[in-house]
């Protein structure tokens, strides 16, 4: 099959990634990427031995089929518009955009133009988490922890739409409902936007969702607990690993210790990169021409409940 002539726009931490992977995958040509920056088009061109150009339109010239945008998310909108109008197919690193209103437009402009829009929700494609959406539970409580040191970049947006937005993009899946009311918090503490953030949701279904999301952690975690009627399960995203808790069967003998009446039981899970998963994916679906795993509307959907988390935090001081 025909491979997929690919550039990249933004070649800081996370574009760098995209044009090294597209590198190693046999569907793809890296034809360019693109920066503002000359250290990171030098850097670029050293290590991946490719065309670098300073704009998004010097990368549409080069015959592109398909971009990565990993811009910063102000840029998203712009970036994203000016390749669809070209005829480009797009993977945008989330946050989709900086607003709905911004979302709503790149959204709108994919499907008018008939072009795939992908949203780089990447946690997608964690093996832990794909094994934990095929385990078939029923969600009661959701309990999400995603904590790291000060990154240095991504600060230009507040934590919600830096960090909390993967969970919220797998609760939301997982929970399958709509949310019915929103309690949140959350403070600046090395910039001017929320650094830490807490919400507590609750869906039509009765599910109740916990999650807390920092950059300001002296300490890494990245993991999700799951209650339902049956089991209580435990993701570690970074290690990506599922444990599944159950009670045993039968009755439990008086003098028994309640905790050695649990079984753990680990799920299956296959350990790839999530990112290099996540980019053979769109480039399988633009084969295919079928519908992304992660489409514009998935991704506009998980900005707007970010935005509604970040009112209730403001409205609350």
């Amino acid at each position: 099959m025909k491979k997929i002539r690919v550039g990249v726009v933004g070649i800081g931490h996370l574009g760098y990634h995209h044009a090294r992977l597209y590198r190693t995958l046999e569907q793809a040509e890296l034809v360019g990427v693109a920066d503002c920056s000359e250290a990171a088009r030098n850097r670029a061109a050293e290590d991946f031995n490719v065309k670098t150009v300073s704009s998004v339109e010097a990368l549409l010239d080069l015959g592109v089929d398909a971009v990565s945008v990993a811009t910063p998310t102000e840029t998203h909108c712009e970036t994203v518009l000016a390749a669809l109008a070209q005829g480009a197919h797009v993977l945008v690193e989330k946050p989709l955009a900086s607003t709905i209103e911004e979302g709503e437009q790149m959204v709108e402009a994919a499907a008018a133009q008939g072009l795939l829009l992908q949203v780089g929700h990447v946690e997608r494609f964690n093996g832990a988490v794909q094994a934990l959406f095929d385990a078939g539970m029923t969600p009661k409580f959701i309990e999400c922890h995603r904590l790291s040191p000060f990154p240095g970049r991504g600060s230009d947006v507040s934590v919600v739409l830096d960090l909390m937005i993967h969970d919220l993009d797998i609760v939301m899946k997982l929970a399958d409902s709509p949310v019915i009311s929103i309690d949140a918090v959350g403070v600046p503490v090395f910039s001017a936007q929320e650094d830490i953030a807490n919400v507590r949701l609750r869906f039509q279904s009765g599910c109740v969702a916990n999650l807390t999301s920092s950059r300001v952690s002296l300490e890494r975690m990245r993991k999700i607990r799951i209650f339902d009627p049956n089991a209580y399960v435990s993701t570690d995203y970074s290690a990506q690993e599922v444990l599944v808790y159950r009670k045993k069967p039968g009755t439990l003998p008086p003098d028994a210790n309640p905790m050695e009446s649990i079984e753990i039981t680990p799920l299956a899970v296959k350990k790839e990169e999530p990112l290099r998963m996540e980019l053979a994916s769109f480039l399988e679906h633009l084969q295919s021409n079928t519908p992304v795993a992660v489409s514009g509307e998935d991704g506009l959907q998980a900005l707007k409940l970010s935005w509604q988390i970040l009112e209730s935090i403001r409205k609350n001081g």
